[in-house]
């Protein structure tokens, strides 16, 4: 009668392991989940805060007029994208291009989408000539936030020596990502 036993006891001490491993599978997978979604509150929490700067700096320009008695004025027209979207009508304060500086407080451009006979605010851009921000940091490239802008070579189709630049769509949600030049969610057809 020995034999027939020990089988079950092996069994039962498999059964055993294996329900004590499930169990340490069952206990770590909620702290691996917490953990990915503590990272990707910490990979979040930039890009929200600089879209929080953004629109605490730029409320008082919803209003184009607004915009306009700060010194920002028209740009180019309406730019729409090559492919799909648009980034709008770019309002440009010169004084602020020119100073070679950036500031989460006091964007170079704001950028309306026109609709209907009115201008509304949907984002912003820094911008900043290159050879000026080259030639007093290092030779690299300016970061705001985390987010590093993008060297714009000249020859371009703005006709503007080369410049660095980085769009925030604080004010209309961009599905490719709040700091991409091309938003699908604008348009140049209410103009």
């Amino acid at each position: 009668m020995k034999t027939p036993i020990t089988p079950i006891v092996h069994l039962s001490t498999a059964s055993i392991l294996y329900l004590i491993l499930l169990a340490g599978i069952v206990a770590v997978v909620p702290m691996l989940a917490a953990a990915g979604d503590a990272g990707a509150a910490h990979a979040s929490a930039a890009p929200a805060k600089l879209i929080q700067l953004v629109r605490e700096a730029t409320r008082q320009f919803i209003d184009v007029n607004a915009a306009a008695a700060a010194g920002y004025g028209p740009f180019l027209g309406c730019v729409s994208g090559p492919d799909h979207g648009a980034m709008g009508v770019h309002y440009v304060n010169l004084a602020l291009y020119g100073d070679g500086e950036i500031d989460t407080s006091r964007p170079e451009a704001l950028i309306y989408e026109p609709s209907n006979g009115a201008m509304r605010l949907v984002g912003v851009e820094f911008i900043v000539d290159a050879q000026t921000w080259l030639a007093n940091h290092n030779n690299t490239p300016p970061v705001l936030e985390g987010q590093v802008f993008q060297l714009v070579s000249s020859p371009n189709r703005y006709n503007l020596p080369a410049f660095f630049e980085l769009h925030v769509w604080a004010w209309r949600e961009n599905r490719n990502g709040a700091f991409v030049d091309w938003n699908d969610r604008v348009t140049c057809e209410g103009q």
